[in-house]
């Protein structure tokens, strides 16, 4: 089991925004940042700044409140180090530095004011953290201002800042959307951050674009909940863009309950921005990051050897370390079906590697759970996993993989059909191919340590034999054999066991 966490190891965030004021608080600074506490207070620090230059006395005592009991929390919570950060609406009111210093005492550190170009830098680097390999255009929309950068795998470039922001914009615009469309059309006309998105991913950043989001995914029906990762073609998210407009123009957008009632008025902004963006940047896909400016300054504080590591395996080592019988087991399992891989010949891209070694790793997470519902129960946990760099799609392989490992492949237990369609046909294939590889290996072992490595595979011709060690000849028996024949009929080959 994992061993407890360190007293003082939790690091935390607090996040001063136009908009609202946020308190994060992580296990530990690592590559697979792990929440255990979140709140926030939707302020509106920075609804009247565009108009008055100030941020709204009753929205500043709302957030000195709330800091108060951010800090109260942090000492109950014990908490390492407290980083904290604030936005668009401190940097341009006059009476910004007033309100820093007022927050400084209360918070008890440091708080930096963030400049445009570094909030797009940290919102970048918050999208590497979370997304897998990013290429794209990153564009963190807040209250007070739009952040875009250009960036690709790891590296980032030049970021740009528009006073853009919900509450800026309503502000600017005088709460007029003929305005605001005027606006958002000069703002965002040749900005080189946009120009350089055709036919690549424009990755939104922001809690009204998750909103955004949120209602997307229950108007369409689709099957997951989780917002991270979440993705719509860029030609759907201009309609669906427009739609809302509509909606706000008809006075029908003060029925969506899903949506804060503070950050309801904001969403037809948010529709108008996105809808220039797509068509100015040209891009191919939107998707939704939940990882921004407080994940991307955690991630920058990271050594670079950590900073390279591999985000979800780092999550699903961190689970089967938790959760597994024997973390040991999984790192053997990903060597034992390293060794198929190799012996049969089959097919695989280094993101198929990848996915395996996940599935590997998280394949004993559901033990604990009552027989009957450990397949379900498992999916549910894979697939709405609070941890990135992992899409939608994968989501569904690894968990599909893990599903099989318990429920097995028969007809009379397969997993609910909106989970299957967010596969391919040969995705699936391969993920009953993995949970078939999955029953073989723990009926072996019992998902104890030092087992698989006893076993070997070898090939001749259309027949793929299981090897046993003379050590471990009473492991064998006619389940694991009627198991790894089944395992062998899915590679197209017949099986049998071999005691050496």
């Amino acid at each position: 089991m994992k061993r407890p966490r360190k007293r003082g190891s939790s690091v935390a965030v607090i996040d001063i925004g136009s908009n609202s004021v946020r308190l994060v608080v992580y296990e530990a600074l690592a590559r697979s940042l792990i929440p255990i506490f979140n709140e926030k207070t939707l302020c509106g620090l920075g609804r009247e700044v565009q108009s008055t230059g100030l941020l709204a006395p009753d929205a500043v005592d709302k957030a000195l409140t709330s800091l108060k009991r951010f800090r109260a929390l942090c000492r109950v919570m014990q908490v390492g180090r407290v980083f904290a950060i604030a936005t668009a609406a401190c940097r341009d009111a006059s009476n910004g530095p007033d309100f820093i210093a007022k927050a400084e005492r209360i918070c008890a550190v440091k708080i930096e004011i963030l400049s445009g170009p570094r909030e797009a830098r940290l919102s970048a680097l918050g999208v590497i953290s979370g997304i897998h390999l990013p290429d794209g255009i990153v564009g963190d929309l807040g209250g007070g201002s739009l952040e875009l950068i250009d960036v690709r795998r790891n590296a980032v470039r030049s970021g740009v800042t528009l006073p853009l922001g919900g509450l800026a914009l309503q502000d600017l615009a005088h709460k007029s959307l003929k305005r605001a469309d005027r606006i958002v059309r000069e703002e965002i006309d040749e900005v080189p951050q946009l120009t350089a998105g055709r036919g690549r991913t424009f990755y939104a950043v922001g809690g009204t674009w998750r909103a955004l989001a949120r209602i997307h995914i229950i108007q369409s029906g689709y099957p997951l909940q989780v917002m991270h990762g979440y993705s719509i073609p860029a030609a759907e998210a201009l309609d669906f863009s427009r739609r809302l407009r509509r909606l706000a123009a008809a006075n029908m957008l003060a029925d969506i309950e899903i949506v804060a009632d503070a950050r309801r008025p904001l969403l037809t902004y948010a529709a108008l921005v996105l809808e220039h963006i797509i068509r100015v940047a040209k891009p191919k896909t939107i998707v939704f990051s939940t990882f921004g400016v407080r994940e991307g300054l955690l991630h920058e504080k990271l050594s670079e050897s950590e900073r390279t590591k591999d985000g979800l395996i780092c999550a699903a080592e961190e689970l089967n370390q938790l959760l597994s019988r024997s973390a040991k087991h999984a790192r053997e399992l990903i060597a034992w079906t390293d060794r198929l891989v190799r012996v049969v010949k089959l097919r695989e891209t280094e993101e198929d590697r990848r996915l395996r070694h996940t599935a590997c790793l998280l394949s004993d997470i559901g033990w604990r759970v009552h027989p009957d519902h450990r397949g379900e129960q498992t999916l549910s946990l894979v697939v709405n996993g609070n941890f990135g760099a992992i899409t939608h799609t994968e989501r569904a392989f690894v968990g599909l993989s893990v599903f099989y490992r318990y429920a097995g492949l028969s007809e009379e237990n397969q997993p609910p059909a909106t989970m299957q369609e967010l596969l391919t046909p040969a995705q699936l294939e391969r993920a009953r191919l993995l949970g078939a590889a999955f029953r073989v290996a723990h009926l072996i072992s019992a998902a104890r340590p030092g087992v698989l490595p006893a076993t070997h595979f070898r090939s001749q011709g259309r027949k793929l034999m299981l090897v046993f060690e003379h050590r471990l000849g009473d492991l064998v028996a006619d389940r694991v054999g009627s198991r790894f024949r089944q395992l062998a009929r899915l590679i197209g080959r017949s099986g049998s066991i071999v005691r050496r």
